[in-house]
């Protein structure tokens, strides 16, 4: 009986002393791969973000390319570029400033009512990054980060505007899991390629932009403000309609557009 004992206390410590040291290397493994997850992750963004612009080349690394865009804090609150005190009031970084971090942080964020919030987010960071492309003092794109919620996700990508700030150059989703062959076509080439050109704003400056149910008839006069829906996916269709609404709206980047195309770009 004692040797059982003995062999079962063994078998106990043993197995304790291997998951102690499994735990070690794991634990070690993700603090030493930590770096490398982070520049990886922050390459993957560059690339979403010249994607939605168009811009990456052949033979070119993204950062090289991505040496051209200028990063920028925009104050969605008053609708200008925040100022230097007002960055440094609330703590940010441009190199690393995380909107998503900073939209549950109550200091950094205000909370949305139903009816304020068609895009299903909760809650909207003060603060924005947006990504310009310049040609001496005048912006040829720009590249605004959008978010909201589809059928069974939250939907954050890229769209991308040319120099009069109301026609879309490119749009497309980096983090998505909607459903694969439905509301997961936001990610198929061809679906995307059909936003260029169109435009985001009617005579009235409202953002119109919207997915059209049974695809956009020709013929339509409003057929410039419309993208085919996504065959299947209905609520998807409305989620993205919702949030580029919001976000090119007057909640979101809308008067921040419309200082741009009204002052210049100081």
């Amino acid at each position: 009986m004692a040797s059982s004992n003995d062999s079962i206390k063994k078998t106990i410590i043993v197995a304790l002393s291997l998951c102690l040291v499994c735990s070690i290397f794991v634990a070690a493994a993700a603090v030493g791969l930590k770096p490398i997850q982070n520049t990886n992750k922050d390459l993957d963004r560059k690339r979403n973000i010249l994607s939605a612009a168009g811009m990456l080349e052949s033979g070119k690394s993204v950062d090289e390319i991505f040496e051209t865009v200028e990063t920028r804090i925009v104050n969605l609150q008053t609708g200008a570029f925040a100022t230097e005190e007002e960055m440094k009031e609330a703590g940010i970084n441009v190199a690393t400033f995380n909107q998503q971090a900073a939209a549950k942080d109550p200091n950094l964020s205000i909370a949305l009512k139903a009816e304020e919030d068609p895009a299903s987010i909760k809650r909207r960071a003060n603060f924005s990054a947006v990504y310009l492309v310049k040609s001496g003092d005048t912006i040829e794109r720009i590249i605004l980060p959008v978010h909201g919620y589809g059928l069974w996700s939250t939907m954050y990508g890229f769209m991308a505007l040319q120099s009069d700030f109301n026609t879309v150059l490119g749009f497309g989703f980096y983090d998505q899991a909607e459903t694969p062959g439905l509301g997961g076509e936001v990610d198929n080439p061809n679906w995307k390629a059909l936003w260029k050109d169109k435009k985001v704003y009617n005579d009235e400056g409202e953002a119109v932009i919207q997915l059209a149910k049974g695809g956009v008839d020709s013929s339509d006069p409003k057929a410039m403000y419309k993208v085919d829906g996504l065959s299947g996916a209905t609520l998807t269709s409305r989620g993205v309609t919702h949030l580029v609404q919001y976000w090119l709206g007057k909640d979101g980047f809308g008067p921040f557009l419309s200082q741009l195309r009204s002052e210049g770009v100081q």
